[in-house]
C-alpha cells in the first residue's frame, strides 16, 4: 500500500501540523475575507442580503444575526445551530471546526481561535500552524471580548463572563471568569 501524501488543507482540518503559506489555503483565506467585506459593506436595511452571505461562508448555519463587522479565516469550517446572535467585532479564526449550539448569543469583541502555533521556536519560524476544533453547546451566553483559545469545549447553558480568556473546557451550566477563566459557580 503507498502512502497518500495529505494536502495542507487536509492537514489543517484533521488537526496535524501545517502551512498556512500554502497557496491553496492563501486563496481559501482571500475568498472568505472577500465574503466578509461584502457582509461587512451590505445595506444593514437588506437582513436577507447579510444573511445569504453568511450561509455562503459559514459551512452550516441555521437562523442566524451577526452585526457587522465580522471576520474569519476560511468560513467552511464554521457551523452555527438555530437562534444565533453575535453582536459587534466578531472574529472567528476557523483553522478547525467551530461548531456553535442554538440559542448562543456572543456580546461585542469576541475572539474564537482554533489556530495555533508551537512551542517549539524553530518550529515556528518554519511557519508551521496548529489548528485545534472548538465547541460552543446550547443556550450559551458569551460576555464581551472574551477570547476562547483552540481545542475548547463550552458546556449547554454556560455562561462565560466579560474578558474571560477560556483556555480550558467549560463544564455546562456553569459561570466562568477571569484570566484564564476559572470556575465562579455553577448555575
Amino acid at each position: 500500500m503507498t502512502d497518500i501524501e495529505l494536502t495542507e488543507q487536509q492537514k489543517m482540518v484533521q488537526g496535524l501540523p501545517y502551512f498556512p503559506s500554502n497557496k491553496q489555503l492563501q486563496q481559501e483565506r482571500a475568498k472568505a475575507k472577500k465574503l466578509c467585506q461584502l457582509f461587512n459593506q451590505h445595506d444593514i436595511d437588506d437582513r436577507k442580503g447579510g444573511r445569504r452571505i453568511i450561509k455562503e461562508l459559514f459551512g452550516s448555519v441555521g437562523s442566524a444575526w451577526i452585526e457587522p463587522y465580522f471576520y474569519c479565516d476560511y468560513g467552511y469550517n464554521i457551523h452555527v445551530g438555530s437562534n444565533f446572535y453575535a453582536n459587534h467585532g466578531l472574529v472567528i479564526l476557523d483553522a478547525a471546526s467551530v461548531t456553535i449550539g442554538h440559542d448562543v448569543m456572543l456580546a461585542p469583541g469576541v475572539i474564537i481561535s482554533t489556530a495555533s502555533h508551537p512551542l517549539n521556536a524553530d518550529e515556528r519560524k518554519k511557519g508551521i500552524e496548529i489548528a485545534r476544533p472548538i465547541t460552543i453547546g446550547n443556550n450559551v451566553w458569551i460576555g464581551a471580548g472574551v477570547k476562547i483559545l483552540d481545542g475548547v469545549s463550552i458546556g449547554d447553558n454556560a455562561v462565560v463572563a466579560a474578558g474571560a480568556v477560556v483556555n480550558k473546557n467549560v463544564a455546562a451550566n456553569t459561570l466562568v471568569a477571569g484570566v484564564p477563566a476559572k470556575l465562579i459557580r455553577e448555575l
